[in-house]
Parts: C-alpha cells; structure tokens; sequence
C-alpha cells in the first residue's frame, strides 16, 4: 500500500465509515469535475457487479486456493496468482492493441479485461489487508 494511502487509513477503523465532509478533496473535485466523478461512480458500480457476479459462480476458493490465508505464505501465493491472471489480461490487450481492436473471442470487447483488470487490483487488496473471507 502506499504511503499516502497508508497514512489516510491509519486512524480509520474497519468499521467506520468514512465521512465525505472529512475529505476536502472529494468535494473538490465533484463540485469541480461533476461528469467525470458521476462516470466513474457508474464504472464502479459495473465492476461491483461484474465482481459480485463471479464471486456468486467462483466462490472464495478461485483465489484462496483451498486455503484460509489466515498465514502469509498462503496469502503470497494468492497474490501470485493474482499477479498471474493479471498478466495474462494484460498480454490479452497488448495482442488487441497490436490487431487495432480485432479480438477473435465473439462478445469480448478489450474494456472486458480492464475491468478484471481493476477488479484484480482490488481483490488484491483484499488478500492483503486479510479481507479475503
């Protein structure tokens, strides 16, 4: 994590919310760029359910592999795993790039990958910060 995000959560408990009034900088840019911060609430709210929808097909196992995580080994070689379906979604759009969009998966479109991209990234918080459950 870094450090500026660390430092952010460091007085935040798991359990409180955190206060929109407490953060200048979100209002700021609400008030500031209001289309933007409208379209990246719905592109959020798209991956939740992307999210939610293989979590209900796949389960806790796909990424905990059989193991609670409850010790870092295990959480290591989660995060591997996660590093390696990442890398094949990145090598995925590299080779759509280097076609000019042409994919050869019918009903595949490239922002497909990106979303799991960023749902990886998130899922890999999860593991870290021992969410994982």
């Amino acid at each position: 994590m870094s450090s500026t995000v660390e430092k952010y959560y460091e007085n935040q408990p798991d359990n409180k919310e955190i206060n929109p009034t407490e953060i200048r900088t979100k209002s700021d840019f609400e008030k500031t760029y209001p289309l933007l911060s409208i379209e990246f609430q719905k592109i959020q709210k798209e991956q939740y359910d992307l999210f939610a929808s293989k979590m209900m097909d796949y389960g806790l196992g796909n990424i905990s592999l059989g193991s609670d995580l409850n010790i870092p080994e295990d959480r290591d070689l989660s995060l591997t795993g996660i590093w390696l379906r990442c890398n094949d979604k990145i090598n995925r759009l590299k080779n759509i790039l280097k076609r000019n969009g042409k994919t050869y998966v019918a009903g595949e479109a490239s922002i497909d990958s990106w979303i799991d991209i960023s749902n990886y990234g998130i899922i890999a918080m999860l593991v870290t910060r021992n969410k994982w459950k």
